[in-house]
This record gives C-alpha cells, structure tokens and sequence, in this order.
C-alpha cells in the first residue's frame, strides 16, 4: 500500500478501523472500498444480511450504499440474492 492509500484510510478511518465519513472523491472512495473489501474472501457467496453484518462493522449508519458502491466498483458481486467478493483487489 503507497503513501498516499495509506493517508486516506488515516483520514477516514477511526481508530477502530471504522469509517468516518464516505469521501466524495471517487478515488479516495476507491482506495477505501478495496481496504474494506479484504474482509471478505473471495468467491464466498453470502446473503444480504451477513454482507450487512460485515459492512455495518466499519460503516454503522449507511451500510447499505457502502455495499452498493462495492458491488458498482466491481469489487463484489450479486445475483440471486446472494453477494460475493469478485477476484479483484486482493492484498497480498
């Protein structure tokens, strides 16, 4: 992770690793989404609800668009009901 990624996560991440506020800057949005996105593996299909569980953790009070913006950066996926993180980003 560069410089740059890492004070963006400083700059909307809380102590807890919880996010502060969504930026409006797609790829300050961008760098966050692939941080929260390692929380979950790859290829493991979930409902909505255990996508909800683990998204709250890191953004209580609009989880919903956190979700909508992974699934629109194409760092997860959707059909039939269930959510899985794509082969994207993968930190290593």
């Amino acid at each position: 992770m560069g410089a740059d990624a890492e004070k963006v996560l400083r700059t909307f991440l809380d102590e807890h690793g919880r996010l502060i506020s969504m930026p409006a800057k797609a790829g300050k949005r961008q760098v966050l989404l692939e941080h929260i996105v390692a929380a979950f593996e790859p290829g493991v299909k979930m409902t909505e609800r255990e996508v909800d569980a683990v998204l709250r953790a890191f953004y209580e009070t609009d989880w919903v668009s956190l979700r909508r913006y992974l699934i629109e950066a194409g760092l997860m996926a959707r059909a039939d009901g269930l959510y899985w993180r794509t082969g994207g980003y993968v930190e290593v």
